[in-house]
């Protein structure tokens, strides 16, 4: 039972690794590449799609650790699991101080409604989710260390 603990913990982390690292290294250029307004509608639907799915995700990851670090405890690699749930921890907490404030704003923009200074606010977010996804590509890699 504890080998589909942490496969699932693990394919549900690295499926999140890959979204966000695809959001911050590919979409977000493409979006950049757009003619016009698209750009920033692009971006406003991103952040109402995933920004109602991510949260359930990253809490999941998180509780998917913390339940495999008690269930494993005895075993090797424990804790390398638990600094793997302590950095998913502070992506939630990056997310929920630096990104989602930014989010949430964003998300609601259209082309007639957006600041003057949007695009500012988007390259800060985007710093921001770089840093979220060099944390969750650690705690990833944590992860997939206590398997061998």
């Amino acid at each position: 039972m504890l080998a589909v603990l942490e496969v699932v913990t693990v394919v549900a982390v690295g499926l999140m690794v890959g979204v966000e690292f695809s959001v911050a290294f590919v979409m977000n250029r493409i979006f950049d590449a757009l003619p016009d307004d698209s750009d920033q509608m692009a971006r406003s639907h991103g952040g109402r799609m995933l920004g109602a799915l991510m949260p359930f995700w990253y809490i999941g990851s998180v509780v998917l650790c913390a339940i495999w670090a008690v269930a494993g405890r005895h075993h090797e690699g424990t804790g390398l699991v638990a600094a793997g749930a302590a950095l998913l921890i502070v992506s939630v907490i990056m997310s929920i101080l630096l990104l989602v404030p930014i989010n949430n704003q964003g998300k609601k923009w259209t082309p007639e409604t957006r600041p003057a200074d949007w695009k500012e606010q988007m390259n800060r977010w985007d710093r921001y989710h770089y840093a979220r996804v060099a944390v969750i590509v650690a705690a990833f890699t944590l992860l997939v260390t206590a398997l061998v």
